[in-house]
C-alpha cells in the first residue's frame, strides 16, 4: 500500500481511497458506489479479502440494513483488518447513505453518502469521507455509475478530492453481472508511485439466487502502491421487516 504515512496510520493508508461500496449490484469490495439504496427493512452482510501481489492484505465485514428515519437510510459498519509493508491494524468505517433522486432508465439518481474511519490500533478517527454518488440506467440491464466526494486525510491534515466511475452489464435473468470501474484521488502527495495515477477493478459477480452472490475480481493500484490485488467477496441478503 502506499508508503507515505507513518506506520501509526497504517489504517488511513489503507481506506484513502476505499469508499465502502453498499451497492446493491456491487458488493462492498467494489469503491464505485450507485445512487441506489434498498427499501426499509433490507439487510446484507457483504464481506471479502484481497492479497496483493506486494504480499499487503486487507479482510473486510460489513452488517447493513436500511431504515426509515422520514427517508430510507441505509446504516452500515465497515470492520477491517489489513497488513501493509508486514505491519497490521484494524478499524472501523460506518456509513450512512440516502437516496436524493430515484434511478430510473435514461435519467440520473443521485445519492449521498457520509464515511468516518476509525483506528483501533491507534483509538483515533483517521479519516471522514463524503461523497455524492450518481447512476444512469440505459436498460434493464446496464447502469453508469459516476462519484465525485471529498477526503479530510486527518492523520496527514490534509483533504482530497475523489473521484469514480463504473459500469454494470448483467444477464436478463440477474445471475451473472459484469463490473468495471476507475477511480481515485486528487490533490494527494507525489512521494509516492501510483498515488495519483488511476486505479481500476474489473469483476465478475454469480448470483444464483436472490439472497446470495460471489465475486471474484482483478484490481491494479487500488490502494495506491502499484501492485495487483485478487479479491473473493460475498453477500447475503436477508430482510427484518419495516
Amino acid at each position: 500500500m502506499k508508503a507515505c504515512w507513518p506506520k501509526t496510520a497504517i489504517l488511513a493508508c489503507a481506506v484513502a481511497a476505499l469508499l465502502p461500496e453498499q451497492a446493491r449490484a456491487a458488493g462492498a469490495a467494489y469503491f464505485v458506489d450507485t445512487a441506489d439504496i434498498s427499501e426499509p427493512g433490507a439487510c446484507k452482510v457483504e464481506s471479502w479479502v484481497s492479497a496483493a501481489s506486494n504480499h499487503d492484505f486487507f479482510a473486510a465485514t460489513s452488517p447493513a440494513c436500511v431504515v426509515n428515519m422520514f427517508r430510507p437510510v441505509e446504516m452500515s459498519a465497515q470492520f477491517v483488518r489489513v497488513r501493509s509493508d508486514g505491519e497490521w491494524a484494524s478499524g472501523v468505517a460506518p456509513k450512512l447513505k440516502t437516496n436524493l433522486v430515484p434511478t430510473a432508465i435514461g435519467s440520473w439518481g443521485v445519492a449521498l453518502s457520509g464515511i468516518a474511519v476509525y483506528d483501533f490500533t491507534t483509538q483515533e478517527t483517521v479519516a471522514m469521507f463524503a461523497t455524492v454518488p450518481a447512476t444512469l440506467r440505459l436498460s434493464n440491464v446496464v447502469r453508469i455509475n459516476l462519484n465525485v466526494g471529498w477526503e479530510w486525510d486527518r492523520v496527514a491534515g490534509q483533504h482530497y478530492g475523489t473521484y469514480g466511475a463504473g459500469i454494470d452489464w448483467r444477464t436478463a435473468d440477474n445471475v451473472w453481472t459484469l463490473t468495471a470501474e476507475v477511480f481515485g484521488q486528487l490533490g494527494a502527495r507525489q512521494d509516492a508511485i501510483g498515488v495519483t495515477e488511476p486505479r481500476f477493478q474489473v469483476g465478475l459477480r454469480w448470483r444464483p439466487v436472490d439472497e446470495f452472490n460471489i465475486d471474484l475480481i482483478y484490481g491494479r493500484n487500488i490502494y495506491g502502491e502499484n501492485a495487483n490485488w485478487i479479491t473473493l467477496a460475498t453477500v447475503v441478503r436477508f430482510n427484518v421487516g419495516k
